[in-house]
């Protein structure tokens, strides 16, 4: 687990304990957008820490992580917000936070609250065969997508995986034409067809704004 603040709380001469600071607990697979969000804000009540990227290969195991970085950092913060959506954990996220007593972000995994939970539920019976992908997957298509999955080594194993699929949804919280080309990318190399949303940051702009 890396916190990302620390030097610069150092720096400040910020302390956490009785100041009403925030802690966030997020997936690693937000921490730039989080960052963005609060440099761009001035959220400076804020820090961020974050668990491994890798743990949503592994979602039965986010959970116990998350429990563990609460229990950690509990007795400094006045407020500790869960950066992640259910993610895969079937609801026990969900119930584990509330019997720690910490809030967490709405939304069945991040392509609802960055598309916006509300939307993505009322497209998302019509998009059954979408594939998604965000900023960061863009980034790492080739860590997450294409060596866990073997296409790296076996792309016949393409249509397997992805022969129910029809098109690649790039969920884009950054207007970079360069991800965009690597997103187009991503769809040739899966087979399906490309669209491209410039969603931005969706409901997770919207819920650190009310803490």
């Amino acid at each position: 687990m890396t916190t990302l603040d620390d030097r610069t709380l150092t720096e400040k001469g910020f302390e956490a304990v009785g100041t009403g600071r925030i802690l966030l607990i997020a997936c690693g697979a937000l921490a730039r957008e989080i960052l963005d969000l609060k440099a761009a804000n001035g959220w400076h009540h804020m820090d961020l820490t974050c668990l491994p990227a890798k743990l949503h290969l592994y979602p039965d195991k986010i959970t116990e992580a998350v429990r563990a970085a609460v229990a950690k950092h509990r007795a400094n913060y006045a407020t500790i917000f869960v950066v992640y959506a259910d993610c895969g954990t079937g609801g026990l996220l969900e119930v584990t936070c509330k019997e720690m007593g910490v809030e967490m972000i709405a939304g069945s995994h991040c392509y609802s609250f960055f598309e916006g939970n509300e939307r993505f539920a009322k497209q998302s019976e019509s998009e059954i065969t979408a594939f998604y992908l965000t900023d960061f997957l863009v980034r790492q298509f080739e860590a997450f997508i294409l060596k866990p999955m073997g296409l790296d080594r076996h792309p016949e194993l393409r249509d397997m995986y992805f022969g129910n699929y029809e098109k690649l949804v790039y969920q884009a919280q950054t207007d970079d034409p360069e991800l965009t080309e690597k997103a187009r990318h991503a769809a040739e190399t899966l087979g399906l067809a490309f669209e491209r949303r410039l969603t931005g940051y969706g409901d997770l702009e919207t819920t650190l704004k009310q803490l």
